[in-house]
């Protein structure tokens, strides 16, 4: 069975300044959201870390509010948290497909967003996952957060630019470098 196969977890990063996160979660199915919530705040806290939390009403409307989060806020970095449970209709597969391509897509603008939102067949699958005691799925995500600030802390710190084109301040240009030698 694949819940119980044996994966290698990279070990917890350490930060010298603390972070500080936002866990977006859709509290559709409660019980399962609230569980990964769990799993999540564990690991942020394990790092030594804060956290805050805002609710969304699907998993749709997840990445929108970490774009905003991310324009109007303070963040270091995300955690995006769902359940989508198969149905009988292809709506699963929309919103499966278009919360996780949005969230790539917030990812390769230099965001560092942890994806936790559960695509499953049926509600056993979620609970499974998002059991702390079990795959705790929420704190994976929580843990890949971390791991790509510890990262971006690495190449060179935070940066408030568009995506990754840095701010005019954090370059300069090449007659600047002439006129002066020591810049």
């Amino acid at each position: 069975m694949a819940g119980h196969e044996t994966h290698y977890i990279l070990p917890r990063p350490e930060f010298d300044k603390p972070v500080k996160l936002l866990i977006v979660v859709a509290p559709y199915y409660k019980d399962i959201a609230d569980n990964m919530v769990a799993g999540a705040k564990a690991e942020i806290e394990a790092c030594g870390g804060s956290w805050d939390i805002v609710e969304v009403p699907g998993a749709l409307e997840v990445p929108t509010a970490i774009g905003i989060a991310e324009r109007m806020s303070n963040f270091d970095g995300y955690v995006a948290l769902g359940c989508v449970i198969r149905g009988e209709t292809t709506h699963y597969d929309t919103v499966c497909n278009d919360s996780s391509r949005a969230l790539q897509m917030l990812g390769l603008q230099g965001l560092c967003i942890g994806n936790g939102i559960l695509t499953v067949e049926n509600r056993k699958q979620a609970e499974v996952r998002a059991d702390p005691a079990d795959q705790n799925k929420g704190g994976g995500a929580a843990a890949a957060a971390l791991h790509l600030i510890a990262l971006g802390r690495k190449w060179g710190g935070q940066r408030k630019g568009v995506g990754f084109v840095p701010d005019a301040e954090e370059y300069k240009l090449a007659g600047e470098l002439k006129d002066n030698p020591t810049a």
